[in-house]
């Protein structure tokens, strides 16, 4: 009996264990870039690091047609609303084989934005993609790219959603003020 109640006791340990490690999230943050954000689960892998030179991001969730995320910086005019940014990233993606628009919707996380969704064909493969655009200030807006094989996109939709709620700008700091002399 006693076995008995120490094997289920380990095994329900175990569980815990594995039940947290799959709950487990990496956060992403880097020195040459103004953000974070936390990476729902370990098959996202990183395949284009930031740079003082070139700012994006890339990540590939297990292989580039399963999900594939591309992080932009854009700067746009003080009065212009996030429609007229969808609008002319529309413009670009219209000229892909097979395009088809998709609905826009609001999204909230740590930042407020907008999330446009599309369909295209890429090597005879029925492709999406689902782009958030979040507004960090007046000017900028940055651009979160998913896109896959419409089926394995939409199967890890509450992973982009997971990314895009926790996108957000690092705070930053103020150097403490230097003693003064006398």
């Amino acid at each position: 009996m006693k076995s008995f109640k120490l094997n289920f006791l380990f095994s329900v340990i175990a569980g815990l264990f594995l039940a947290i490690g799959a709950f487990a999230q990496t956060s992403f943050s880097d020195t040459n870039v103004s953000y974070t954000f936390d990476l729902p689960s370990a098959s996202w892998k990183m395949t284009v690091k930031p740079s003082p030179i070139s700012p994006n991001v890339e990540y590939v969730y297990v292989d580039k047609s399963e999900g594939h995320l591309e992080i932009r910086k854009v700067t746009v005019k003080k009065d212009d609303l996030i429609s007229d940014t969808i609008e002319s990233e529309e413009a670009r993606l219209q000229f892909q084989p097979g395009y088809v628009r998709g609905k826009e919707e609001v999204f909230e996380g740590k930042l407020k934005g907008k999330v446009f969704n599309y369909e295209f064909i890429r090597s005879g493969r029925n492709m999406s993609g689902r782009i958030y655009f979040l507004k960090a200030d007046d000017t900028t807006i940055y651009t979160l790219r998913f896109t896959g094989e419409r089926d394995k996109l939409r199967s890890i939709r509450n992973e982009t959603d997971s990314v895009a709620r926790t996108f957000a700008i690092k705070q930053k700091t103020n150097p403490e003020p230097a003693a003064g002399r006398n």
